[in-house]
């Protein structure tokens, strides 16, 4: 495999894990209680389609394909376990918010392994290093909302 065709295969697992930040904010959305919280959840949700979005363009930018995704096994998974959790927690915004919290740490390692493995373009390293950057800042503001309703 070219080292163009395995960013562009990496750049696809971002796709996915973006589709699934989509899915799992909306989800995180409907279990939560907090007028407040939805609204924050429902604003990810659209961030990372944005990504995706973005993502997807650079994909083909590269010459590459775009792989049709829904998401992850993983990430089904974990929003499944985000499920369980919720239905058996006294404090639902907390436990909601520990599940984003592991999504965010888990996705800004897959940023930052496509980050510091290549020799990207520019543009494609823009692109990249933007959008970890706003996941880490997001990351942050969980941090303090899980603090606020510990």
């Amino acid at each position: 495999m070219t080292d163009s065709s395995k960013i562009i295969s990496e750049l696809n697992g971002l796709v996915e894990k973006c589709c699934d930040g989509v899915v799992g904010y909306k989800n995180a959305a409907e279990n939560s209680n907090s007028v407040s919280l939805r609204n924050f959840f429902h604003a990810k949700s659209n961030q990372r389609d944005r990504f995706a979005s973005e993502l997807k363009s650079e994909i083909r930018r590269m010459g590459g394909e775009v792989k049709d995704t829904d998401g992850s096994a993983m990430g089904t998974m974990h929003r499944t376990w985000m499920d369980i959790k919720t239905a058996f927690s006294t404090n639902i915004e907390e436990t909601v918010l520990d599940a984003c919290e592991t999504g965010e740490e888990s996705i800004i390692e897959d940023y930052d392994h496509v980050l510091n493995a290549h020799v990207l373009d520019a543009n494609t390293r823009n692109v990249l290093q933007s959008q970890r950057n706003e996941i880490a800042r997001t990351k942050r503001t969980i941090e303090s909302l899980e603090e606020a309703y510990d």
